[in-house]
């Protein structure tokens, strides 16, 4: 299955469901199974110590799963992400940007499974790594 809704398509329904948290992604790479976002660092996103928080960790794996979901079943806003699990790996770099690569391992008629694994920008070391599964809402 090829994917349904390019960058630009994904970009701009993500402005229109989620406005309030949109502008703190941005996708850098999409494709067929894999899509990679990035969490655009301010410092409503720091915790104590300058460092990124996990809530927003997590917001980043959710948005990318969600986002990788959108991009082959085409526009269901009401997917909702019906489990996930996230380990802390290492401290995020301070005030840096943070990329999370999000691999769908299945796509079925209700359920999409991915993994995401995060990292600073400019690190290889993974930050955190989340599981999630989604489920899709009936036509």
């Amino acid at each position: 299955m090829a994917l349904v809704l390019g960058t630009e398509e994904l970009t701009e329904l993500l402005a229109e469901i989620f406005p309030q948290v949109a502008a703190d992604f941005r996708i850098e790479e999409l494709s067929e199974n894999h899509i990679q976002m990035r969490l655009l660092v301010q410092d409503r996103h720091l915790r104590p110590g300058g460092t990124v928080s996990g809530p927003s960790l997590f917001a980043l794996a959710d948005v990318a799963l969600y986002a990788m979901l959108m991009a082959r079943v085409g526009p269901k806003a009401l997917a909702v992400t019906t489990s996930a699990s996230i380990d802390f790996m290492r401290k995020p770099a301070a005030g840096q940007d943070v990329l999370a690569d999000c691999k769908l391992l299945k796509l079925g008629r209700v359920l999409v499974v991915g993994d995401v694994l995060m990292r600073s920008e400019g690190s290889d070391k993974v930050v955190a790594r989340a599981s999630m599964t989604y489920s899709i809402p009936p036509e």
